[in-house]
């Protein structure tokens, strides 16, 4: 099969969700279908990480939006009714191309990453055609509404009120639709959305199995660190917990880490918290810390973080809206807090227990062993793009 997959970002390095998945689904797919990438980017992709996509697609097209085009159309907002985000990664010039490409390759099958590319290809109507909604971005944004500050706010609205239409709008583009999870599906608002296909992320087990290596910090959180709810997340930690717990255990140590940490992240350093950037091997980062605390507020789908995490035995508190996707069970592989005194309860006793470490570690690393394999997920993928029958 020739498929055509198009993301709103290049796949490589492996720094974002949407990379992680468009990345390892590439890799599967790779096996039975001869893949065409064409990725927008709005940055320069190095020729390194060209390279390691090579070995697994027949041809890569980079098509770039300058910074200029990007200011337009983030413009094209003010008098269009689509979200921000979609104007931002759509250019006329680029849909020539688009189209040049596929007249070109023409391929069994088209494949869009995110709703961002949708409308890209919405007036192609020969050729059978597939979006990953990933995650339900416009529940993500009504969750971010009551955090915003009083400028944010009206855009943040608009964004989601926006986003929720065109999530229904572009489920009429395509043949057929998937998603990360249930709980992500029952966000759509679409009168047939129980029609789009879960396809959960995966997690490479053999890859995240535990390093044995000296535990020093109690509490770790990882995450990109420019993106909103890891934002949110680590301001949480720091400002919330942090100066409670100490006063129960002064000598806690805390470490924050993941690429592109802000300004306001790293104001955060002091004695008992360690901020850093970006590292070659994360699994030494999380194998440093006791648990893996992940207390998300806001955002949507299923957090790739607490796949990695739990891969590699670690236990991990987090929020119920985080193990929405996951779907773990508390205290038995995953534990769930509710509030800052539930949390801080739940952490000192999983700190001060080892048994309950290991026995919600081992747990966590069965259940993600089980239930997120890229094989097994990239198989259910192959399946929907072959079979000739529309959803």
């Amino acid at each position: 099969m020739k498929l055509i997959y198009l993301t709103s970002r290049f796949p490589y390095p492996i720094n974002k969700g949407d990379k992680l998945r468009s990345f390892n689904q590439i890799k599967q797919l790779s096996s039975t279908c001869d893949i065409y990438l064409i990725s927008l980017s709005d940055k320069l992709v190095n020729s390194g990480d060209v390279e390691q996509l090579k070995n697994y697609c027949k041809e890569i097209y980079i098509y770039q939006i300058s910074f200029f085009r990007r200011i337009l159309n983030l413009l094209k907002t003010f008098i269009n009714n689509r979200p921000f985000q979609v104007n931002y990664f759509y250019c006329s010039s680029i849909q020539k191309k688009i189209d040049a490409t596929i007249s070109h390759i023409k391929p069994d099958h088209i494949f869009c990453q995110l709703v961002r590319t949708a409308l890209y290809v919405k007036d192609n109507h020969s050729i059978p055609k597939t979006l990953d909604y990933m995650d339900a971005l416009s529940k993500g944004l009504e969750r971010r509404i009551q955090i915003s500050n009083f400028l944010e706010r009206p855009f943040v609205k608009i964004e989601y009120e926006r986003m929720k239409q065109f999530e229904n709008l572009a489920f009429e583009f395509f043949d057929k639709k998937i998603i990360i999870s249930k709980s992500d599906r029952n966000q759509i608002t679409h009168i047939d959305h129980s029609k789009i296909k879960i396809i959960p992320n995966g997690i490479d087990t053999e890859y995240y199995k535990n390093i044995k290596i000296q535990k020093n910090y109690d509490l770790i959180f990882i995450g990109n660190l420019s993106y909103r709810p890891n934002i949110e997340a680590a301001l949480y930690i720091a400002n919330k917990i942090y100066p409670i717990i100490k006063k129960e255990l002064p000598d806690i140590k805390i470490h924050i880490a993941g690429s592109n940490p802000n300004k306001r992240i790293l104001r955060l350093v002091n004695e008992g918290i360690k901020v850093s950037g970006w590292v070659e091997d994360v699994r030494k980062t999380y194998c440093s810390g006791k648990v893996f605390f992940a207390p998300m507020t806001i955002g949507s789908g299923l957090q790739n973080k607490l796949l990695e995490a739990m891969s590699l035995s670690i236990p991990c508190i987090t929020s119920k809206l985080c193990n929405e996707s996951l779907m773990g069970k508390n205290m038995e592989n995953i534990i769930i807090g509710n509030s800052i005194e539930d949390y801080i309860e739940k952490i000192i006793q999983t700190l001060n227990d080892v048994k309950l470490r290991d026995r919600i570690g081992n747990s966590g690393r069965k259940y993600v062993v089980e239930n997120f394999s890229w094989e097994s997920s990239n198989k259910e993928l192959i399946k929907i793009l072959s079979d000739k029958q529309s959803s």
